[in-house]
């Protein structure tokens, strides 16, 4: 059976310049974050876990994506996806919103940050792996 929102959100990720592609996948980061917080405060650790693994499959490939050599802040933004990651694995593993919270709160200025990003850098500057991301359904599509 044809799926026309699986298919529109297919479209949308194959037509989208690389920084689309990466605000995309802090959108889907910081919504499964804040779904995890959720769930995880009315006690569904079932969903939480769910969200939490995909966000925590995110910051893994945003990590894994990350060339630090490319410019003099890429140490600094290893660092805080480590961290991330870390604490995503915690809120995981001991079901703790608190954490989620505070993951949510590192999440929030580095999407800001992203966004005028996209709009101030130019298209050829922003690394097409996001686009391989994309397509590999980190995303959430497909």
């Amino acid at each position: 059976m044809y799926d026309v929102r699986s298919r529109y959100l297919a479209d949308t990720v194959a037509t989208a310049t690389p920084s689309q592609l990466l605000i995309m996948l802090y959108d889907r980061l910081a919504l499964d974050v804040e779904r995890a917080e959720v769930a995880l405060r009315v006690g569904n650790r079932c969903a939480a876990s769910t969200q939490l693994v995909h966000a925590q499959d995110i910051v893994s490939e945003l990590l894994a994506c990350l060339d630090v050599e490319a410019w003099d802040g890429g140490p600094g933004l290893q660092s805080i996806y480590t961290y991330l990651l870390t604490e995503l694995i915690t809120a995981n593993t001991t079901a703790d919103p608190e954490r989620a919270l505070a993951c949510r709160a590192i999440i929030a200025p580095l999407h800001d940050a992203w966004r005028v990003a996209a709009v101030e850098v130019p298209r050829a500057v922003v690394p097409s792996t996001f686009a391989v991301l994309a397509m590999s359904g980190e995303l959430g599509v497909g």
